[in-house]
């Protein structure tokens, strides 16, 4: 059975399973840890991706990241294949270093930010790398120490996570780690690792009992949330599929966008290459950056190098053309010429 594409869009929050090929180490010594979470928050934040959580164990990575200016598949594809061929320079070995692709589940913030945030953070405690929640504390391989303050990682948001816990940062740091203590006792937590309809309902009684009232229930397994959030992500992204297989039907080439989008802003093609900061060529830029990026699926370094732009450049300007308005009336044109 074909395998089903993953769903990512601007703002959603994904939980990431990152796994060893054949449940071998992708972790030897503390120069690969090092590595991989400098590889990592220089990506996060070339690309401008919140992270709330994370733990590196030996076999395996958990992430927990918010689609940012990149698409998600951009900052994974960067972070393995950098790291990948480094540790594979490191250990003088050749080959794959990860189990296929990468695991990305969908998952609904307002039920499930704070739970995954806890069942990440106690990874190292339910596999006996820490004894407790003082050394989970001090543990330079798991987000938890950083909301703690022990470490200091700035391209975790902590800001953000500790917001639900209180006022102040003393008193929210209290209020998280009693929650992550009762988190203790909940084991595994086999519902929060990928979606699916039992583990997204919470579990056969609840299956039950919505069978019972008649309720209909829409489940994914790329998705954690309730029927009414996988339906709404469904939707959405059965729109965004529909829209990208009629540019692609029209012909809609990189060339094609960028003779559109600059007729539109009375500018010749050639004045959108390089760095000017005159107003309609930095607009006209940018949206030729988020149609490209978001709607044909070109590549943010091919954009760069058609652009005469750096990748950090094209990733700024990702996120202004997803803000202006005109950005649309461009769509519709190319899908309507």
């Amino acid at each position: 059975m074909p395998r089903k594409s993953r769903i990512d869009a601007p703002g959603a929050l994904n939980h990431i399973v990152i796994r060893g090929i054949e449940k071998k180490a992708i972790f030897k010594d503390k120069c690969d840890y090092s590595n991989f979470l400098d590889r990592l928050g220089n990506i996060l934040e070339d690309t401008s991706t919140p992270c709330y959580a994370w733990a590196l164990m030996t076999n395996h990575v958990h992430l927990l990241l918010k689609t940012g200016l990149s698409p998600l598949s951009t900052v994974m594809r960067r972070l393995l294949t950098g790291y990948a061929q480094q540790f594979n320079r490191r250990h003088k070995r050749h080959g794959p270093l990860f189990q296929g692709r990468y695991k990305s589940f969908l998952c609904e913030e307002d039920s499930y930010l704070l739970e995954l945030v806890r069942y990440i953070h106690l990874n190292p405690l339910r596999a006996k790398k820490v004894k407790d929640l003082q050394e989970l504390s001090a543990c330079s391989k798991c987000g938890h120490s950083v909301l703690m303050g022990k470490i200091e990682r700035q391209w975790q948001d902590t800001e953000y996570v500790l917001s639900f816990f209180g006022k102040t940062v003393r008193s929210a740091r209290i209020s998280y780690v009693d929650f992550v203590r009762q988190g203790i006792e909940l084991g595994s937590r086999p519902e929060l690792v990928g979606g699916g309809l039992l583990r997204s309902i919470g579990g056969w009684s609840e299956l039950e009992a919505y069978k019972k009232e008649g309720t209909r229930i829409i489940s994914d397994e790329r998705i954690l949330g309730s029927s009414d959030f996988v339906e709404k992500v469904l939707n959405k992204a059965e729109e965004a599929y529909s829209t990208k297989v009629r540019l692609k039907a029209k012909g809609v080439t990189i060339e094609k966008l960028i003779t559109e989008t600059t007729a539109y802003f009375e500018i010749e093609s050639e004045d959108i290459k390089g760095t000017s900061k005159e107003r309609t060529v930095s607009q006209a830029r940018s949206i030729i950056c988020y149609l490209g990026s978001r709607w044909l699926s070109i590549s943010q370094a091919v954009l760069a190098r058609r652009l005469g732009l750096s990748p950090t450049t094209v990733s700024k300007a990702v996120i202004r053309g997803r803000r202006n308005r005109t950005s649309q009336i461009i769509k519709e044109r190319l899908l309507g010429g």
